[in-house]
């Protein structure tokens, strides 16, 4: 056995990870780190701030947000959600709480929140969901085109300029890059 330089008498080990961890997905390792973050902040799931707009409605979710549920110590029912307002909404938002408060309930599925309070502040709005465009084989052929792709007897062929074809009339914003 090799002994240590620094220290007589020590025997020398080279390090050997601990057996049975293995190798984690950080898939698997970002709940947790999520989770703690999450309830720092008094959040019990983090999937009320992620899933929000589905919560609320994308028409409250772009001027108020949840900020944090508070409970009282050992409690986990009856807290009260702290929801940041665009100012110019709050009023709007005050006639609107019940409403709020029946749905954050409904997707918790218990009484998790009994009272909301509001503070004035800026708001990110969710990002507007981009109206889907229709694939290239849904488009239609312009007419000058598509009598003569009818002749063509090799269907790989025929797709591919057919393909083209629809590109061709397209308008510019929907062209792919």
């Amino acid at each position: 056995m090799e002994r240590d330089r620094n220290k007589p008498g020590t025997p020398s080990r080279r390090y050997e990870r601990p057996r049975g961890m293995g190798v984690r997905p950080i898939a698997e390792l970002m709940p947790e780190v999520g989770r703690t973050a999450f309830r720092k902040f008094g959040f019990i799931q983090s999937s009320v701030v992620t899933r929000w707009p589905e919560i609320v409605g994308e028409r409250h979710a772009r001027v108020c947000a949840p900020e944090s549920i508070r409970f009282a110590p050992g409690e986990k029912r009856d807290g009260i959600l702290q929801l940041v307002v665009v100012p110019a909404h709050a009023p709007i938002i005050t006639h609107v709480i019940p409403e709020i408060i029946e749905r954050v309930n409904r997707f918790f599925g218990y009484q998790a929140v009994s009272r909301v309070k509001l503070r004035q502040g800026p708001v990110n709005p969710p990002k507007a969901k981009e109206a889907p465009t229709a694939p290239p084989s849904l488009r239609p052929i312009p007419i000058e085109l598509g009598e003569s792709l009818r002749d063509i007897g090799d269907p790989e062929l025929r797709a591919v300029l057919e393909s083209l074809a629809r590109n061709l009339g397209a308008p510019e914003e929907d062209k792919p890059e």
